[in-house]
């Protein structure tokens, strides 16, 4: 059984949608980030980073998307979330960090401010950048690297609920999806599967 510490509207949806997908026998609790849950000290004890997701195991607790999705794929092999050779499977990581590495640190700027700067002159910046670099993001995988109907092509992946989390903020961050045809498309055939619909509902509650 597995427990996964989560907040709506954050990236944790990713691992929640891929835990629903595996079939995966957990549990869910939220953290309310208004009050700065996320920031307790009975929170720092499950993940002293202050985010969220963390994914409690019987082997310990894990951070970071990416490795979320990838334990969550290798641990229930007949959900077939992650590709059988061992390059593509490289390949399904590497689309995976990008987004965690280069395409939500983008999308941060616009609240985060203060975890690069002082001066409050250059959050106002970072945050008239975000539809710029969101939008060139998304251009370079609508171009690149989403291969359709799925990331990976044929195969539904780990990658596939992790671009829909992050597609999901798209429009607050002024992009239009409906410029990026293969990314909208995405988006509607994720929203139209019965375990993104139950995660969404739930997350909801």
């Amino acid at each position: 059984m597995f427990k996964l510490y989560y907040a709506p509207g954050t990236c944790a949806l990713a691992s929640h949608i891929a835990l629903e997908e595996a079939g995966a026998a957990y549990t869910t609790e939220r953290l309310d980030f208004k009050n700065n849950q996320q920031n307790s000290a009975e929170y720092l004890k499950v993940n002293p980073k202050g985010r969220v997701p963390a994914l409690v195991t019987d082997r310990g607790t894990l951070t970071e998307t990416p490795a979320m999705l990838a334990f969550i794929a290798q641990s229930f092999p007949q959900a077939r979330l992650a590709p059988d050779d061992t390059f593509a499977f490289a390949q399904a990581q590497s689309f995976n960090s990008y987004l965690c590495s280069t395409v939500h640190i983008n999308h941060a700027h616009k609240m985060r401010g203060p975890r690069w700067a002082t001066d409050e002159s250059s959050f106002a910046d970072m945050k008239r950048k975000v539809p710029e670099t969101m939008g060139a993001c998304f251009a370079l995988i609508e171009r690149d690297m989403l291969r359709g109907p799925w990331v990976m092509g044929e195969q539904y992946t780990i990658c596939d609920p992790y671009l829909f989390t992050i597609a999901g903020w798209l429009e607050g961050d002024g992009v239009d999806i409906a410029t990026l045809p293969k990314v909208a498309d995405h988006y509607k055939r994720m929203s139209e599967r019965p375990a993104v619909q139950k995660v969404l509902a739930d997350e909801k509650r």
